[in-house]
């Protein structure tokens, strides 16, 4: 009886220990299947969704794989405004949390705030129009202490926390258009600032800094991006896949503004497989940081590109720092006869590190 009594110990022991082990780190699914935990420290496909059939039966509070909270703007949910909907996700929050946006415009200011990690807001699949969450801050507009909030604090939507993920839903910034060289008129519709975010289907819809990817990594997946000045901009390490990148520049503008400040920082933007579209003449991107990286990858471009490319933000200097590339481009844009000489025309070796996911470091944290 000793030896199997033994075994049986050691067997209840590992149990016991993988279960505490596995409790303690649980991030992004939040499920449980019988005596299994599932590994939550990679986003899912099911982070990203919830089932039509729970879609139309879905009562407030339920949902299976994590909480989901319903917001409705006639008040059949659990809330009529998303903000309120992320208030009530608990700080120091360590599951996967859904918030369930109903079709309709949600004019408000939303912040996600460091405390609340696992957040998915999720719209109408494949519909991100019908579901939109807009304000119009600008650089310029007054607090109430009568300063100016800065490009930081004008998103229509901030994300400070972790494990953020999107799929259907629009964000906007209304303020007018900026002409080039205007002060103050940055208007940014979604700020990025926490870790290990994807957004799914999503449209991103501003004029002079539209999406702030401020820091992390983040990937952004079949997802429409509008813009006209540094539309993209900021220091995070960002793969952009399958995006439509269009550009509403009167005159002139630019897609890209790296703020990537040092050889050891391993921020920069790749944007892969995407289309360009849009009007005016725009750079492809602009040296904001001395060592601003970023690289297209078997990018589709209308002629709405600058000729030279590319732009070192008016410091020579920076075009000896700067790392911009591209690879296996295609269309009126991407001919390169024109472009500056210290643009990078790049081999496939040279191309590899921003060709998929590991660029973000995606065998740590997606599993789709």
């Amino acid at each position: 009886m000793d030896a199997p009594y033994n075994v049986l110990s050691l067997i209840i022991a590992w149990a016991l220990l993988m279960l505490s082990t596995t409790s303690t780190t649980r991030s992004c699914r939040g499920a449980w299947f019988g005596s299994l935990a599932v590994d939550d420290s990679f986003v899912s496909w099911d982070d990203l969704t919830v089932s039509s059939n729970k879609r139309n039966g879905l009562q407030a509070g339920e949902g299976g794989g994590g909480r989901v909270i319903v917001v409705s703007r006639d008040g059949s949910g659990d809330s009529r405004t998303v903000q309120e909907a992320v208030d009530m996700v608990p700080d120091g929050n360590n599951e996967r949390v859904k918030i369930l946006v109903s079709p309709g415009v949600y004019r408000e200011k939303v912040t996600i705030p460091i405390t609340k990690p696992y957040i998915s807001l999720i719209g109408e699949a494949g519909s991100a129009r019908t579901t939109v969450i807009s304000w119009h801050s600008r650089a310029s507009d007054r607090d109430t202490d009568g300063q100016a909030v800065g490009t930081f604090y004008s998103a229509s939507f901030a994300v400070e926390s972790d494990y953020f993920c999107a799929n259907g839903i629009t964000f906007e910034n209304t303020a007018p258009g900026a002409s080039p060289g205007a002060v103050g008129e940055q208007a940014v519709a979604l700020r990025l600032s926490g870790d290990k975010a994807m957004l799914y289907q999503c449209n991103i819809l501003g004029s002079q800094d539209t999406l702030f990817d401020h820091s992390g990594r983040h990937y952004f997946f079949d997802c429409y991006i509008q813009g006209s000045i540094d539309f993209i901009f900021g220091d995070a390490r960002s793969l952009y896949q399958n995006c439509r990148l269009h550009a509403v520049a009167s005159t002139y503008g630019a897609i890209a503004a790296s703020q990537r400040d040092s050889p050891s920082d391993d921020s920069g933007f790749s944007f892969l497989s995407c289309r360009i579209t849009g009007s005016g003449m725009n750079y492809l991107g602009r040296a904001w940081g001395r060592y601003a990286r970023v690289v297209y990858s078997y990018c589709e471009m209308d002629g709405i590109i600058i000729p030279e490319g590319w732009s070192d933000w008016g410091d020579p200097s920076r075009a000896r720092t700067a790392w911009f590339g591209e690879y296996n481009c295609r269309g009126k844009g991407a001919d390169s006869r024109r472009r500056v000489p210290w643009a990078r025309s790049l081999s496939y070796d040279e191309a590899r590190p921003f060709l998929d996911r590991n660029f973000i470091d995606g065998e740590q944290w997606l599993n789709l």
